[in-house]
Order: structure tokens, then C-alpha cells, then sequence
């Protein structure tokens, strides 16, 4: 029985309006935002967005992989019953780290051959952080009790650190600082890997304030996933850095200037 209450009350979170819409309005924004318009040529405008379809498909199953390992500690412990799978939610560690990993093992297959869109980089802080608004509304993603200062009142009155709305202020944050950083055409192409870091720092510094289970090595599924998460979001950030200028190179260049100034 106490399992189907759980199971109950999942399913009355996942599907509550004030859940919902936030989290369908964040996905929206991601999904129909035309980032795509970065790229002027039909045919490389389709290639894209045919990963950007199977990225966003990698990224939901990962954040229920992602769940299911974190919440129930699988596969060290076995599925008790598939109703235990109804009880997990959905993780943005698993969709973001999957994301990644789906988007980058596909680009052969599409023929992508583009640097990672910065556009879409700057929008998916925001769509984020209007999930975040609606796991805020449903009451879940709560951290654990507390008596400090930061604590808010949950739906039974217990004051608990609000790790949602954390999680949310972060991403506001990344959201405007990747807006300027696009405007400024600065680091282009790697927007998406320095949110792979940034929010892998932060989630694993964030995940003890939270009620999360031990995994392994005292750490919980969520702070291993952040740590596959830094790992990623560095391998990108130093496989798009713009390639040094070898001496031959810069000789040539000083040559060219040096015969039009003399002409």
C-alpha cells in the first residue's frame, strides 16, 4: 500500500496543472524557438534539425535513466515492481548529460558537421528554469529540512531548503550571461559545453541540500552524473577551441602585410 500511495502521489504531481503547463512551456521554448534559422543553407537547416529531434528524444529517456538509477539505486539494487518505476521523476542531469552524448554520436549519421548552435545554448537556461518553476508549484524536487534562513515552508509546512528555486535562479543567471556571450560573438560554439560545467559544478555542490540516496563512494547518482557532466562539457570546450596559428602561418601573414605596405 505505502508503495501505491507513492505512486499516487507522483502521478497526481506529474500531471497537476501547475506542473504541467511550466514544464510544457519551458519544453515549447526549447523545442519551437527557431534556433535553427542560424543556418541560412536548406539542406544543412534540415540535417540540424533532424538532431535536434533525436537530441531532444536521447535527452528524455536520459532523464528518466537518469531517475530511475538515481532514485532507486539500479542496477546495485534490483526494480522491486514496475509500479516503482511510476514513482521516479525525471532528472535534468540525465537529460542534458544524454542530450550531449546523443547529439554528438549523431552527427555522423545526420552529416552534421556544424559547430553546437549557440542559439539554442542561450535559450535552454530559460527553458530550464520554467520546468524548475513548475517542479516549484508541484512541491517536488525539495530539499531536505532545515532551520535556517533559507528554508521554505513545503505543502505540509516543513520548512526545507527550496533546491527547485535554486536550481532555478542558477540557470536565470546562465540564461542572461550566455544572451550577452552570444550577442558579443564570444565563444562561439561552446556555450552549450561551459553548461555542462556550470551546471555540473553547481549541481554537485547543491545535491547534499537535497533528499537524495547514497549511490556510491558516498556520493549520490545525481553528483555522478554532474561529474560525467564536467567531464563532457570540458571534452567539448577544448574540442571546439579555435585552432593555434603555427608559425609558418603567422610568417606568411607578416609577409602579405609587409609587400602591400611596401606596394
Amino acid at each position: 500500500m505505502g508503495e501505491l500511495a507513492d505512486v499516487t502521489e507522483t502521478l497526481s504531481r506529474g500531471l497537476h496543472p501547475a506542473y504541467v503547463l511550466p514544464v510544457l512551456a519551458g519544453l515549447a521554448l526549447a523545442v519551437l524557438f527557431p534556433s535553427g534559422r542560424t543556418f541560412t543553407d536548406p539542406a544543412v537547416r534540415r540535417r540540424y534539425q533532424g538532431l535536434q529531434l533525436a537530441t531532444l528524444i536521447g535527452a528524455l529517456i536520459g532523464a528518466k535513466v537518469a531517475a530511475i538509477i538515481g532514485d532507486l539505486r539500479w542496477p546495485i539494487e534490483p526494480i522491486e515492481s514496475p509500479a516503482a518505476l511510476f514513482a521516479t521523476g525525471r532528472s535534468i542531469t540525465g537529460g542534458l548529460l544524454f542530450g550531449f552524448l546523443t547529439a554528438e554520436l549523431l552527427k555522423p549519421v545526420f552529416g552534421h558537421r556544424e559547430p553546437p548552435n549557440d542559439r539554442f545554448a542561450a535559450v535552454l537556461p530559460f527553458s530550464i528554469a520554467i520546468g524548475r518553476l513548475g517542479c516549484w508549484f508541484a512541491g517536488c524536487c525539495n530539499g531536505l529540512p532545515t532551520e535556517s534562513a533559507l528554508g521554505l515552508p513545503d505543502e505540509h509546512g516543513v520548512l526545507r531548503y527550496p533546491t527547485a528555486l535554486f536550481d532555478l535562479a542558477f540557470h536565470l543567471v546562465l540564461g542572461v550571461i550566455f544572451v550577452v556571450l552570444l550577442r558579443r560573438g564570444v565563444l562561439r560554439g561552446r556555450l552549450f559545453a561551459i553548461h555542462l560545467v556550470a551546471y555540473g559544478v553547481f549541481r554537485f555542490g547543491v545535491e547534499p541540500l537535497r533528499d537524495s540516496r547514497e549511490y556510491l563512494f558516498s556520493f549520490s547518482a545525481y553528483q555522478l552524473f554532474a561529474l560525467a557532466m564536467i567531464a563532457c562539457g570540458v571534452f567539448g570546450f577544448l574540442r571546439r577551441l579555435p585552432a593555434p596559428q603555427t608559425a609558418s602561418t603567422t610568417e606568411r601573414s607578416d609577409d602579405v602585410r609587409a609587400s602591400t605596405a611596401a606596394a
